[in-house]
């Protein structure tokens, strides 16, 4: 499938803000965007989605009737809406609000102000989980790659899951914790593993350790996926046995180029 261009792409904009909005929409066609659709509150826009069908949803934090948080979760949590990406442009820093919109799948998270070229790199991360380049894969098949997805987080868990099946991966059994993961890794064989990292009864790092050191599958490739930023815990995990960690947001191209890396064999 050819990655979709820029300009054939329909962002909405949700913005109180009379100038923010107009900036932005600016840089939306700055960066290829044609004819971006522009919202006010939170409400107005999801009443006008099901019609206007966005490919991408461009939010602040703060609306008059709902957070960036409120709109992300209701859309994650409606069937028509749910798989629509979700970007938020915001000042704000507050982990409180900023970590849920990430377990929510967020494409990306820019500050205002942003650069043209961060907007630029997210509206194509943007095409590239709508339409992925899956000639990036060269000899890997991957409806043969069965995929254990673990996450406390059911949006996050279906975030990742909708990444992965978009590339083509058919088989995907998804769990909500590490003990859960454990017992699934006991009763079948899996070709890949994709976890959080904190999570309640057995986190990341000890589900790591519990299959290179115990499980009949040490040498399965496990891409640990996390919006943990301290450095010293990373490394315990990196030394712990995981092939690879990748951010939230989980992006199209960087499980493309991971899986070329990983599963050579498959």
């Amino acid at each position: 499938m050819e990655t979709l261009t820029l300009s054939e792409l329909f962002v909405m904009l949700v913005e109180p803000s009379s100038t923010q909005g107009r900036i932005i929409c600016e840089r939306l066609e700055e960066a290829g965007v044609v004819d971006p659709s522009w919202k006010k509150e939170g409400a107005s826009a999801l009443a006008a989605m099901p019609e206007e069908k966005p490919d991408l949803i461009i939010s602040a934090m703060h609306l008059p009737d709902m957070t960036g948080t409120d709109l992300v979760k209701t859309m994650r949590n409606t069937p028509e809406l749910m798989d629509i990406p979700f970007m938020l442009v915001s000042s704000e820093t507050d982990e409180h609000y900023l970590e849920p919109i990430r377990q929510a799948g967020a494409i990306a998270l820019l500050p205002k102000p942003f650069e043209t070229d961060d907007l630029k790199r997210a509206l194509c991360a943007t095409a590239d989980y709508i339409t992925p380049n899956t000639d990036l894969l060269e000899d890997i098949n991957p409806a043969a790659i069965k995929t254990l997805v673990v996450d406390d987080s059911a949006m996050s868990r279906n975030h990742i899951s909708k990444v992965l099946s978009n590339i083509g991966i058919e088989k995907i059994i998804q769990v909500e914790n590490g003990k859960e993961a454990i017992d699934q890794l006991q009763a079948d064989y899996f070709d890949l593993l994709v976890t959080d990292y904190n999570m309640p009864e057995v986190d990341g790092q000890e589900l790591v350790r519990y299959v290179r050191n115990e499980s009949s599958q040490s040498s399965i490739p496990i891409i640990m996926v996390t919006s943990e930023t301290d450095q010293s815990r990373l490394t315990a995990v990196r030394q712990s046995g995981v092939s690879a960690i990748c951010d939230k947001p989980f992006e199209t191209n960087s499980v493309l180029s991971l899986l070329q890396q990983l599963m050579v064999d498959i």
